[in-house]
């Protein structure tokens, strides 16, 4: 498994006392710092996790990270001095699985990072020992049991089971479903959404694993019930 943290950040000083922390964490580090190379480079490499400036010369970070998200699910901390919540809601509609702001404690990001790691690491695992897909037969077992979904809810569910912890819009949903651009209430993504949880419940009691942000959407959480 790669140990790589890609630290994305231009403030020289910054870089290199992050740097310091990690690889003292038993981290290897890889640095950039201009937002035009990360996409190029994170396509060719597998860093384990992001430590992504929204500030950066080039490219930005929030653009950096859709682009990203549109290829790949590694963990994304973005690091921002503005504290501002919009830029907080948009980071995570398109997918930052943490935040710190500036200034910030080395030590505290190190922290971060490990938990972010150990979070989606073990969503992972967890959730292949639960859940298994066919994907030919849009049919989606929890330990054998056939949840029985349509071909909405199959959607629904494989869009968030791909990016654990990741929350996903209401709009972001829509759009990933309904790709002839018809007109859809998101009070139509809720209502699946309702279906589903219902015939998860239904397969194991006490088992959620879609989690609601509220004003924002959806997302798949760890399995820890069961």
């Amino acid at each position: 498994m790669s140990r790589t943290v890609l630290i994305v950040e231009d403030e020289q000083t910054v870089a290199d006392l992050l740097k310091d922390y990690l690889q003292t964490a038993g981290f290897e580090i890889h640095i950039i710092d201009n937002g035009d190379e990360v996409v190029a480079w994170v396509r060719q490499n597998i860093p384990a996790l992001i430590l992504l400036d929204i500030m950066l010369p080039g490219k930005d970070g929030i653009s950096i990270c859709k682009e990203i998200r549109t290829f790949s699910s590694v963990p994304i901390i973005m690091a921002t001095a503005k504290i501002d919540e919009i830029d907080r809601l948009i980071g995570l509609e398109l997918g930052a699985d943490d935040y710190i702001c500036k200034p910030f404690s080395p030590r505290e990001v190190v922290a971060r990072v490990k938990a972010v790691l150990r979070r989606t690491e073990g969503d992972k695992s967890n959730s292949e020992d639960l859940i298994s897909i066919d994907k030919e037969g849009y049919r989606i077992f929890i330990q054998d049991l056939d949840l029985k979904l349509t071909k909405v809810e199959f959607q629904l569910f494989t869009i968030l089971y791909s990016q654990p912890e990741r929350i996903f819009s209401r709009d972001q949903l829509i759009q990933k479903i309904y790709q002839d651009h018809r007109i859809v209430s998101d009070r139509t993504v809720d209502s699946h959404i309702k279906k589903l949880r219902l015939k998860i419940s239904r397969a194991k009691p006490n088992l959620d694993l879609i989690g609601s942000v509220y004003g924002i959407g959806y997302r798949f959480q760890s399995p820890t019930s069961y």
